[in-house]
C-alpha cells in the first residue's frame, strides 16, 4: 500500500544517466538524509529525497459531518459553461477499477500470482540480482524500519517493493531535488517515455531493470506510474488549489498512486472476503491520508516556498486567506480550520485500516507500522497547538519504537470470514462532502 513507497529514499553513491531527460548529464545519488516519506511520504510530494547532481537539457472544508464516510463515489459536477465534468473521485475510481480487474484476472487464471523468470539483460546475467540488491540497500540504509518489515515478505515480493520504491523516489526527485529548477515539462515527457520502455522490457539502467522485471512478474499496470509523473507536472504549473476536489486529485497523483502500485505485489490474503476493489480503495485512502498529513504538517515550509496546499474555498469559509498563511499566526480561526482538516485526514486513515487486514499476512506489518506512525503526526500537530507555521510536528523515536509491537500485533489479526468491507455500494457518503 502507499505506505511503503512513502519511505523510499535514494542511493547515495552511484551515478546514473537519465535517458531522454539529460544531455550528457548524470544523476548522482548523493548523501541526503532527508527522508521525505510519501506513503507517508514524509513530505507531501516531497516524499523521499535523492540528492542529485544533474544538468538538465534546456530543451524542452471548513465543516465535516460526523457521519461522513469515505468512498470513491461516482460523481459528476457542472463546469461554468454548464457542461458535465467527471469529478476527481470518479477519475481516480476508474483507475482503481482497472487495477483491481488486472489482479482478479491474474488470480482467476493462476490461482495466485504467477512469478515469471527474471528478465535477462544482455552482457551480464547477474545484473538483475545486482539491481535488486541495490534497491534493497537503498531501503536498508534510509528506511530502516520499513526495510525490516519487508524482510517478512517472500523474496519475490520484497524485491519488487524495493524496485517500486526506488522508481518513485527518482521520479519525485526530478521536481523536488536540488536541480528541480532546471526541470521542464519536456524532461518529464522523456521520463514517461522511458517508463513506457521499461514496461515493454527495455530498461535503460540497472534500477530501471529491477522495475521492468517487477512489472513483468506481477499484475502491475502502468497507469499509476504515469499518474505519478502527472503529479510532478502539476507541481510545475500549479501552486493553489481552489477546493478539495482539486487537492484530492493531486494527493492521488503523488501518493495514492503508490498504493495502487503496491497492492499487486503485497498481495491479498486468500482468507479475505473483501472485494479486490475495496482493498484498492483502502490502499488509495492510506495514500490520501498520508499526503494530507504531509500537507498539514508542512504548511509553514510550503508557504515559504510560495505554495499553499489547502482548499481555498474552505479557507474562505473559515475567514482565512492566503495572507493569513503567509503571516503564520496561530489564531482561533486557524485552530478551528485545522481541527476540520485533521478530522478529514483521520477519516481517511480510518478507511485505510479496513483494508490492511485484508492484505497477505507477510505484508501487513510494514503497512500497519507506517499507518500508525503517520497518523501520530496529526496528534503532534494538535500537541503543538496547531502551530504548523514555525514548528514541525514529528514523532519521537520512543513513540516510533512503541508503535512497532502494536503494528506487529495488529498484523496478526486475520481477515474476517464475513467481512463487511466488501462492496463499494455499502459506502453512501464521501470524505470530500461538507455538511
Amino acid at each position: 500500500m502507499s505506505v511503503a513507497l512513502l519511505w523510499v529514499v535514494s542511493p547515495n553513491t552511484e551515478v546514473f544517466n537519465f535517458f531522454g531527460i539529460l544531455d550528457s548529464s548524470r544523476f548522482a545519488l548523493g548523501n541526503r538524509s532527508s527522508i521525505r516519506a510519501k506513503m507517508g511520504r514524509n513530505q507531501k510530494r516531497k516524499s523521499c529525497s535523492l540528492s542529485t547532481d544533474v544538468k538538465y537539457s534546456s530543451v524542452g472544508s471548513s465543516g465535516l459531518g460526523s457521519e461522513t464516510k469515505f468512498s470513491v463515489l461516482s460523481r459528476v459536477v457542472a463546469n461554468p459553461v454548464g457542461e458535465i465534468a467527471v469529478s476527481s473521485e470518479q477519475k481516480v475510481y476508474d483507475v482503481v477499477l482497472k487495477q483491481a480487474a488486472l489482479v482478479k484476472k491474474q488470480l482467476k487464471s493462476n490461482g495466485d500470482l504467477d512469478v515469471k523468470p527474471d528478465i535477462v539483460l544482455p552482457g551480464n546475467l547477474s545484473l538483475m540480482s545486482d539491481a535488486y540488491d541495490r534497491c534493497g540497500e537503498v531501503c536498508a540504509e534510509y528506511a530502516k524500519t520499513f526495510y525490516l518489515g519487508t524482510l517478512l515478505m517472500t523474496p519475490e515480493r520484497r524485491r519488487a517493493i524495493w524496485a517500486i520504491y526506488v522508481w518513485c523516489r527518482r521520479t519525485d526527485e526530478l521536481v523536488d531535488g536540488p536541480n528541480a529548477s532546471h526541470i521542464t515539462p519536456t524532461a518529464l515527457d522523456r521520463w514517461e517515455s522511458r517508463l513506457e520502455d521499461l514496461f515493454q522490457g527495455r530498461p535503460f539502467d540497472m534500477l530501471d531493470a529491477a522495475l521492468s522485471d517487477t512489472v513483468n512478474k506481477f499484475p502491475v499496470d502502468i497507469q499509476p506510474f504515469k499518474d505519478m509523473i502527472e503529479g510532478m507536472r502539476m507541481d510545475l504549473r500549479k501552486s493553489i488549489y481552489q477546493n478539495f476536489d482539486e487537492l484530492y486529485l493531486y494527493c492521488y497523483y503523488v501518493a495514492g498512486t503508490v498504493g495502487l502500485m503496491s497492492v499487486p505485489v503485497m498481495g491479498i490474503s486468500p482468507e479475505s472476503q473483501a472485494t479486490t476493489e475495496s482493498v484498492y480503495n483502502a490502499a488509495l485512502a492510506l495514500g490520501i491520508a498520508n499526503q494530507l498529513t504531509n500537507i498539514l504538517r508542512d504548511v509553514g515550509e510550503d508557504a515559504r516556498r510560495g505554495r499553499i496546499y489547502l482548499p481555498q474555498d474552505e479557507l474562505a469559509q473559515a475567514g482565512l486567506s492566503d495572507s493569513d498563511i503567509y503571516a503564520g499566526k496561530v489564531t482561533d480561526k486557524w485552530r478551528s480550520f485545522m481541527k476540520n482538516q485533521i478530522k478529514r485526514a483521520r477519516m481517511f486513515f480510518d478507511e485505510a485500516e479496513k483494508g490492511v487486514t485484508e492484505l497477505s499476512e507477510a505484508s501487513r506489518w510494514p503497512v500497519w507500522a507506517s499507518l500508525l506512525l503517520y497518523r501520530q503526526i496529526l496528534d503532534e500537530i494538535e500537541a503543538n497547538d496547531y502551530n504548523n507555521f514555525t514548528r514541525r510536528a514529528y514523532v519521537s523515536k520512543a513513540k516510533k519504537l512503541l508503535a512497532l509491537p502494536i503494528a506487529y500485533t495488529k498484523s496478526l489479526i486475520r481477515p474476517s470470514r464475513t467481512s463487511s468491507y466488501s462492496t463499494r455500494a455499502q459506502k453512501t457518503d464521501s470524505l470530500t462532502s461538507k455538511v
